[in-house]
Formats: structure tokens, C-alpha cells, sequence
């Protein structure tokens, strides 16, 4: 084919960029080849590269700009490098794993190769000018988890551009200008994040580029059983915007060929960023020369036909003779400048590598000569020897090897006097605190945003104070907060007409606007997805899972990309999102409300708050605005009606994160609970002072972090007995209060009587105020289980009830 006028006159075909272009090719088919080679020799656990995406990436990055958004796929090694955001040393830095942001400034070392991260976040923690970056968001693993976000990072760029009062924050946008280059294989695309991704973008109208990598396969998997029609573009064509409807354009073209490529993707970042109109390009016939990762050979699973075919389409062979044809250069340049392309690989593994093993070089040397010099004069001296020769002989030894034979020498000493040990046990405080910094840091913000930071203001009440309804509090809070900061916007379900299910929007909408507060369609993964963009981009978004049984739907999202990514980035970028939601004592089966123990388990780092009502919960929802920490806060359901006072600092008032609150001093027995069971618990507590049992009953208010100042072992050293209480299943949210108290407090020394848990049945609970009273704990429960471990210390005074 030969180059069209149109693209010759906006002076894109110049032989200069051309050359360029191949040039960056070559080298990261190199790279790709190399890796794959370091992984099946030993020196990286596992590989998975770009090669056969060469070409197309190219195209993609060619019309990107400063501002832009890249979320997307692990294989994009040519789009990042073609943005100048990806060093080939720092390629195979992350695919050795090396530890440390100068070797890998993307994550780290902590995530697999191919993940790649603009670090918009600066080292004290506070947000870098995003329109001055070529910006990617943190690449994760999980099949179509980059897509989710993908739709808030170009919903934030419509809020930039229709409400006036985000132009003053600057660093953030221009002008909502920025596209989202999202991308993905087309295997990824049968996931129903995909496809949900894809209608919220119609119905929002976004900036959004999606790029689907088609290559025919999803691991060993043809296209045919993956893809209705066998063709993603042709199955999303109801999607297609035309005269009369909106919806998202659809753009195919082949892989192989250059110049429709930077076509398709010249016409397709003007449609977004001038429309702000969804745009889906369908990259076909690509190819993967090397098979879908180092797990194994496409020989498996690939005719020899194909193989033949894919061999014909490289797209990097069908460019080096595009290049030829059209006279850009000859076939000897162009093969100097792929002999060049491998030096520059190799140099770049070599470089990379010895930069690794250099890392490691000062905790190997000094394990092998405390080794040594422990060895000296002990009578153990040739196990000690033996240990030390084991390391030395190591083929690629890591950090690892070295701590583990220092603890194993430790053992084998640990009679000898102290001063025979000391030296060991001061190298592995050593080593344990560079491991703190390189794999266990940055949870959470370190930064001086960080809500941890954050002391609390109590609330205040005067004898003017009125008493209100819990909803119409929310209402006032909400009301305020919206006035005064115009960052924060609100989306869920029924959040914006009616003001939420429980009214604590309610007539908002009508005051800011639909811009400020939301409704959107029953599709909970893009609610939170749309959530973490905006808050990548500088918002401060409040998303709503109408209930809290609802969040399963979203859990990938939440677990996957938001609860790691401050982590797996080492602290370069942060999403601070709010997820509001209502749960606790409701009947029914999907309606019941209390799944601690799964967010426990699957959401460490976003903070799990859990108000008791809802002065507590504007408390923390005024800690978090003022954070940078992603947080879910789950209010009581059957709150909203019961009466609260109304402070007079509602703005002003916070609650700190991890401190518990003491709701009723006793002496007899310490019960800590959180939520609607506080109530429960308070009530239960009247009933047993008339029984002369004074229980000291505990609000946790917050699980994630959870009792930052121990004040709860402090109760127990005064009452020697603990219930741990709540609604979720056996062995949820109440046996990790437990382990929290009983193991990382050491309560266990001050306990009299074995500590107690509380729960709910292993069930949920069926429909109906029967169903609720058999299966979640009630006021009788907590009596009876208070009375037990009474009963069984003193059972003259307290006689066996059942």
C-alpha cells in the first residue's frame, strides 16, 4: 500500500518518524524475545510479553498527548516506550523483580512484568501535574480488571470540561481535552466487565479509546468460542452511534498495516477528544510469535497453517517490506538498524541484571561473613560452615537465600551466650527493615494527607441543638459538604432524582445539579470503576452501593485495582474514593447486610468504617474528605429514622480512624461490637445492670484499622472477660476482633474466662422479623451469652439459666 496524501500533508509519513518507528520495534521485539529467554533460564519467575503488538501500539501512541490516559493491558511494552515512559532496563528491572524505584519506578518490583506506572504521585506524597505526563495507570493482572476504571478516568475528563468550576484546578486537565486510551485482548473481552464498560461509556458519552488486541486466541482458546460472530466489533455493532441515536463508534483495522493504523487511530482520538464520544478500535489479525506466555508453547494448540500465517502477518515483518517497497530505506538499513535494536536489548539486559545482582551483593556478602565469623571457635563449626557453603554455591542467589541461612545458624546457636547470637539477630532486624520498606510499605498514604494523620474534632451541641430524623442529618451534612468543596461529586443508583433510597440526597440534585450528583444504570463494577478514575484525576467522588449485599458485584474491582494500588505502585499513585453504603439487620436472604468477614479478607487497603449512626458516620465521611485514602463507609440501615442531635460543628466535626469509643462503663465484662449492634448490645446491658452484671460495651466504629491505641485490652485488664459481637457468619468479622484483641494485644494474659464470639448463624438470614430474630444475634442472645460467662465464674450469684 502506498502512503495517502492525507496523511503525508499533516507530515506524520516523514522518513525520520518511520525509521523511528521501526527502530522502536525492532528493539521491543528484542526485549520480548530476551525476556522470555531470562524466564525459561532461571533468572525471572514468569514472562508474558507485546510481541506481534508492535506495530499497532505505535499507532496508538503516536496520537496520544501530554494529559492522556493509558489503562490497560500487560502486553503494551511498545505503547509505553513509545511515550518515552519505559526504559529497556527498567523493562527487564520488573521482569527480575528488582526492589527498588530507581531500578523499576513503576511498582517496585512488586508486580509482574508488563505492568507499567506513571508515577503522578511525588515522594512526599502529594498529586504531580497530570497534564504534564504521558500518564498509565497501574497495569494489573485479573483478565479485563483495567477496564472498570477506565470509564471514570474519561468521565472525569467530561466533568473538567461542563462544570466551570473545575477549571481552577489546575495539574488536573485541560479543558476535560484528555483521552483514556484503554486496552485489552480480545479474549478479555467476553468478561462482563468489558461489556459493561462499554454501554456506561455510550450512555455517559466519554472520552473513552478502547483498543482490543485481537490475535485470534485467549491462551489456547480460538476466537469462535470466545466472541459471538467470532468478532467483537461485529458483535458490539448494536452499540454503534448513528444520525439519530448515540453510542460509541466502531473502527476496525489490520494489524499489520501502518499506515491504516495511524489512520484509525488519528480519526478515532479526534472523535473522543473533540466529541467526547466513545470510540472502540478492533485490531485485527494480529499476532503472537512467542505464544501467550513463558507457561508454555503455541505449538500446543496452533495448526501449522496458522503458525504459517502468523509468520507471513508479523507486523513487524510486513513493515520492514512496507518500509522497502515505499522507498523509506533499503533492506541493509534497515537491517543495521535491527542489529542495533539487539545490542540495545542486550545492553539493557546486562545493564538491568548486574544493577539486580548488585542489589543483593551487601546482604550476601555479610550473611557469608557473619557466617564465617560465627563459625570461628563453635563447636558447631561445621554445621555453620556447611550452612554458608549451601549459600556460596547458590546459582542465583537472592536476598532470600542469605536471610534464610542466617536464621537457620541462628537456631543452630540458640543456646550459645548472647553475644554469639547478637550479631545474627542484629542482621535479621537489618534485613527485616529494608523488607518493611521494599514489599510491606504503602498500604496506605504515608503522605501529610493521610487520614491516620487526622485527630478528630469532637462534635458540638449547645442547647439550641435540635433533634432530627438520621436521614435529614445525612441531607444537612451532604448539603454542606457539596457547598463547600467543588470537587466532590456523588453517583449511584437512584442517588440523584429521589435523593438515594433512604433520602439522605434528597432535593440535591435540584440544588447542584446532574453533574454534582448522579443517578446511573444497575451496574455496580463500572459505579465503583467510575469512582476510582474520577479519583485518580483529582475528585473527590462519593460512589453508592445501594446495599451493602450489593458491593459482591463490584468486589473484583475493589479488591484487584483499588485496594492495591497505592501498594502495588509504592506509593505513586493513590485513588482516594469514597464507597458509601447501608447495611445491618435488614431481612432477607440478599438484603441482610453484614458481609464484614469478606471485606476483611479482600479489601486491606481501603479502610472499613463502620458508624453506628449518622453523626458518626458525617464524622468520618469529613475525616476522609480531608484524606487520601480510599474508604467504605457502611451506614446503618435502620438508622435513618431513628432521632439524632444535630451538631453544630456538622462541617467541621471528624472522627479519627481506628480509635473505638467506650458507649458504657462496667466492670463485669467487656463487649466489643460495632454498627446496629450497638444497640442491641446497649439494650442488652440495661437489662443486665438489673441483674447486677455491669457490662463495659465497646464501638469499634471502625474495622480497617482497628483499635490503632489498644484501648480495648485496657477494658479487659479491668473486667477479664470479652464478647466479641456482631451480625456477620461464624468466624467473619467477629473472630478478627478477636485475633486483633486476644492475639496482636495480648489479652489473652489478662482473660479469666475464655473470650466469646457473638455472631449470626452460618446462613443468611431468611425473610421476615422471625427469620432476622433466629438468625442474627438479638437482645436475648447477648444477655444470655453475658450471663454464661458470668455464670461459669460464679455460679452461687449467677445460677445456670438454660
Amino acid at each position: 500500500m502506498i502512503a495517502n496524501e492525507q496523511l503525508r500533508s499533516t507530515d506524520i509519513l516523514t522518513r525520520e518518524k518511520i525509521l523511528s518507528d521501526y527502530r522502536l520495534a525492532s528493539e521491543s521485539r528484542q526485549v520480548s524475545l530476551l525476556g522470555r529467554r531470562d524466564v525459561m533460564g532461571g533468572r525471572a519467575k514468569f514472562g508474558i510479553f507485546g510481541d506481534g503488538k508492535e506495530l499497532a501500539q505505535l499507532a496508538a501512541a503516536r496520537s496520544f498527548k501530554q494529559g492522556d490516559f493509558r489503562s490497560g493491558y500487560y502486553r503494551d511494552q511498545t505503547f509505553v516506550a513509545a511515550l518515552g515512559e519505559l526504559r529497556w532496563n527498567e523493562f527487564f528491572a520488573q521482569l527480575y523483580a528488582h526492589a527498588d524505584l530507581n531500578a523499576d519506578p513503576n511498582t517496585g518490583g512488586r508486580s509482574m512484568n508488563g505492568h507499567f506506572a506513571t508515577r503522578w504521585v511525588d515522594e512526599q506524597g502529594l498529586w504531580r501535574s497530570q497534564t504534564d505526563l504521558y500518564n498509565s495507570v497501574c497495569d494489573i493482572a485479573p483478565t479485563a480488571g483495567q477496564i472498570p476504571r477506565a470509564v471514570g478516568l474519561a468521565y472525569a475528563s467530561k466533568l473538567y470540561r461542563q462544570n466551570p468550576a473545575l477549571q481552577d484546578m489546575p495539574g488536573f486537565s485541560r479543558n476535560g481535552n484528555e483521552v483514556i486510551f484503554a486496552t485489552i485482548g480480545d479474549a478479555s473481552t467476553s468478561q462482563g466487565m468489558f461489556w459493561e464498560t462499554m454501554n456506561a461509556a455510550g450512555v455517559l458519552q466519554v472520552p473513552l479509546l478502547m483498543s482490543v488486541w485481537d490475535d485470534g486466541y485467549g491462551i489456547s482458546v480460538p476466537v469462535e468460542y470466545q466472541t459471538t460472530k467470532g468478532s467483537i466489533s461485529k458483535a458490539m455493532a448494536g452499540l454503534q452511534r448513528d444520525a439519530d441515536d448515540r453510542g460509541i463508534e466502531i473502527i476496525t483495522v489490520k494489524g499489520w498495516d501502518y499506515v491504516a493504523l495511524l489512520e484509525a487511530y488519528d480519526q478515532a482520538a479526534r472523535i473522543c477528544r473533540e466529541q467526547h464520544v466513545p470510540v472502540l478500535v478492533h485490531v485485527q489479525e494480529l499476532t503472537q510469535p512467542q505464544g501467550h506466555s513463558t507457561s508454555g508453547s503455541h505449538e500446543r494448540y496452533k495448526s501449522k497453517k496458522r503458525l504459517t500465517w502468523e509468520g507471513e502477518h508479523d507486523c513487524n515483518r510486513t513493515f520492514r517490506s512496507w518500509i522497502i517497497t515505499n522507498g523509506y530505506a533499503t533492506g541493509d538499513e534497515l537491517d543495521a538498524i535491527d542489529t542495533e535494536a539487539k545490542q540495545v536489548a542486550r545492553d539493557a539486559r546486562s545493564s538491568a541484571w548486574s544493577a539486580f545482582q548488585e542489589s543483593m551483593k551487601p546482604d550476601l556478602t555479610d550473611a557469608l561473613d557473619l557466617l564465617q565469623r560465627t563459625a570461628r571457635h563453635n563447636p558447631k563449626s561445621a554445621e555453620l560452615m556447611a550452612i554458608r557453603e549451601q549459600l556460596r554455591k547458590e546459582h542465583l542467589p537472592l536476598r532470600r537465600d542469605a536471610v534464610s541461612a542466617v536464621r537457620k545458624a541462628l537456631r543452630l546457636v540458640r543456646m550459645d551466650k548472647s553475644d554469639v547470637k547478637a550479631p545474627l539477630q542484629t542482621y535479621l532486624e537489618k534485613t527485616a527493615g529494608k523488607a518493611a520498606d521494599m514489599y510491606h510499605s504503602f498500604l496506605f498514604s504515608q503522605s501529610p494527607d493521610s487520614p491516620m494523620l487526622i485527630t478528630g474534632t469532637p462534635a458540638h451541641y449547645t442547647d439550641e441543638s435540635v433533634t432530627v430524623d438520621g436521614y435529614i442529618l445525612m441531607q444537612r451534612y451532604f448539603d454542606n459538604l457539596f457547598s463547600r468543596d467543588e470537587r466532590v461529586v456523588a453517583i449511584g443508583e437512584d442517588v440523584g432524582k429521589i435523593g438515594d433510597v433512604n433520602q439522605g440526597f434528597a432535593g440535591l440534585q435540584e440544588k447542584f445539579g446532574e453533574l454534582r450528583i448522579t443517578d446511573t444504570g444497575i451496574r455496580e463494577t463500572t459505579i465503583i470503576g467510575q469512582g476510582i478514575g474520577m479519583a485518580m484525576r483529582g475528585l473527590r467522588p462519593i460512589v453508592e452501593i445501594q446495599y451493602f449485599d450489593y458491593i459482591y458485584y463490584a468486589l473484583a474491582t475493589l479488591t484487584d485495582d483499588l485496594a492495591t494500588l497505592h501498594y502495588r505502585t509504592k506509593g505513586g499513585q493513590k485513588a482516594p474514593l469514597i464507597i458509601r453504603t447501608r447495611g445491618h439487620r435488614l431481612e432477607g436472604i440478599w438484603h441482610s447486610g453484614s458481609p464484614l468477614g469478606a471485606m476483611l479478607g479482600s479489601l486491606r487497603g481501603i479502610h472499613v468504617l463502620v458508624p453506628r449512626n449518622m453523626t458518626q458516620a458525617a464524622g468520618f465521611y469529613n475525616t476522609l474528605i480531608k484524606g487520601d485514602d480510599p474508604a467504605l463507609v457502611i451506614e446503618c440501615l435502620n438508622g435513618y429514622r431513628l432521632k439524632e442531635r444535630l451538631p453544630d460543628n456538622l462541617s467541621e466535626f471528624c472522627l479519627p480512624l481506628g480509635v473505638p469509643e467506650t458507649l458504657r462503663v462496667g466492670s463485669d465484662l467487656t463487649v466489643v461490637t460495632y454498627g446496629s449492634m450497638c444497640r442491641i448490645v446497649m439494650e442488652a446491658a440495661s437489662q443486665l445492670a438489673d441483674m447486677g452484671i455491669q457490662l463495659e460495651v465497646i464501638d469499634v466504629q471502625s474495622l480497617l484499622p482497628f483499635d490503632r491505641h489498644h484501648q480495648i485490652v485496657e477494658s479487659i485488664k479491668k473486667t477479664n472477660r470479652v464478647i466479641f459481637a456482631d451480625e456477620d457468619v461464624p468466624g467473619g468479622a467477629s473472630a478478627f476482633m478477636m485475633q486483633q484483641v486476644v492475639d496482636q494485644q495480648d489479652a489473652y494474659r489478662y482473660l479469666d474466662s475464655p473470650p466469646r464470639t457473638l455472631s449470626a448463624k452460618a446462613h443468611r438470614p431468611p425473610y421476615g422479623s422471625d427469620g432476622d430474630y433466629f438468625s442474627k444475634p438479638n437482645v436475648d442472645d447477648v444477655i444470655e451469652a453475658a450471663y454464661a460467662l458470668m455464670s461459669e465464674s460464679d455460679p452461687a450469684r449467677f445460677p445456670a439459666i438454660l
